[in-house]
């Protein structure tokens, strides 16, 4: 029996198939709550037939249910919305409910035979759950950041040029006592200059306090929003630094986590940081769910999407980046570092670049190439050794 559930937030609907794809229970709901959960498996366990079933990862919401199935033995397929909506398109009538939703889920996996199981253990679930939250805060440290510089831009436009970065420690302290022109062309220089001595460890003084005094008397920064953007510079650098230690507590739980993960290896590619490969290991989960390479690198969204119809063919092949946004995040990242530190990887970048390619081209191939490396890592369980 063929059983395809279509996931919802509240309540979920059910539909169950024979091996003919003939309908044997015709759509039921199933409450997204214990009781709900108890009957599903209640009938589940009745059948005697063999029992496969089908859901869809839609959100959060399906993680519960799968749960549940797989801890009472069931054969579950967790499948990707796309291939679901792509076999729908095979059909003739365009008629969208949820429990025809759910005759297609189980239509899908009675007729597929590329399906592979999803596996995935706790460890890998926890990866996932917490490289995820960390891209969030990142993502709001990166906001918060943009919103300070626009503020500053507003009271004290020159500031920005005066420091390789606005964010080093020395520029907010010096940020948390003054922030307008006018604050910092009335600071003490000889307070202002010890203050970046202290904050820099002696990188910045007094030449570097004159700059800035300088820079302040010949503003144009606008005087009269003075007030507002203390207080709203002050809010914008404490959740900055605040944030900041959230992600450090994160990246230490990650750690933790995937030193619970025998064999993994990944951190021996150059490039993959313990931050980046945990969010690495966690999107991919089982490697062995992705028979080949150009499976996971589909699932990761890098492969190669070109348009050919009759005659005519496209000449751009852009991304298809129809995969997993944090895999392919994760592995923007590594490439970044890798052509930094791996000769290979560097020396084909710069060849790449000089040929005339286009930087997001080259990075492109360069993320396919670190995903080659992992598939091989965690497929043979061996540390990647680097090539002269």
């Amino acid at each position: 029996m063929y059983v395809g559930i279509d996931v919802a937030k509240r309540a979920h609907t059910g539909v169950g198939l024979d091996e003919h794809g003939e309908v044997i229970r015709a759509a039921f709901t199933i409450r997204n709550d214990q009781s709900g959960i108890q009957a599903l498996l209640d009938w589940l366990a009745s059948s005697a037939d063999e029992v496969v079933v089908g859901l869809e990862s839609t959100g959060h919401y399906w993680l519960a249910l799968y749960d549940q199935l797989t801890r009472a033995g069931h054969q579950v397929y967790v499948l990707n919305p796309l291939q679901v909506h792509a076999f729908q398109r095979s059909g003739v009538r365009r008629r969208k409910t949820d429990s025809i939703d759910a005759v297609w889920i189980a239509d899908f996996i009675r007729v597929s035979n590329t399906l592979t199981r999803t596996v995935r253990p706790d460890v890998t679930m926890q990866l996932r759950q917490l490289a995820r939250f960390r891209f969030s805060l990142v993502d709001q440290i990166g906001d918060a950041k943009r919103k300070a510089l626009t503020v500053l831009d507003q009271v004290f436009p020159e500031y920005e040029t005066l420091f390789s970065n606005v964010f080093l420690t020395s520029s907010r302290q010096l940020l948390a006592e003054a922030v307008t022109a006018q604050d910092f062309a009335e600071f003490d220089l000889q307070e202002m200059a010890a203050l970046l001595h202290t904050a820099s460890r002696g990188r910045f003084g007094e030449a570097k306090a004159k700059a800035i005094q300088q820079a302040a008397q010949q503003s144009i920064g606008i005087t009269f929003l003075a007030d507002a953007a203390r207080l709203e510079l002050s809010c914008l650098l404490a959740q900055i630094e605040f944030l900041e230690q959230q992600v450090a507590e994160i990246d230490q739980a990650l750690e933790q986590l995937v030193a619970q993960l025998p064999e993994q290896y990944i951190t021996s590619i150059p490039g993959i940081s313990g931050v980046t490969g945990a969010a690495i290991l966690g999107e991919i989960g089982d490697i062995h769910r992705f028979p080949t390479l150009e499976k996971l690198v589909a699932y990761a969204g890098i492969d190669p999407a070109s348009y050919e119809s009759g005659q005519f063919k496209g000449s751009q092949v852009h991304m298809s980046k129809r995969g997993s946004p944090h895999l392919r995040r994760a592995l923007w990242m590594a490439a970044t570092a890798a052509r930094r530190f791996d000769p290979e990887l560097k020396t084909y970048y710069d060849k790449r670049r000089a040929e005339g390619k286009a930087y997001g081209t080259v990075m492109g191939a360069l993320c396919r190439k670190l995903l080659a490396r992992v598939y091989v890592v965690l497929r043979e369980q061996r540390p990647y050794v680097i090539r002269h």
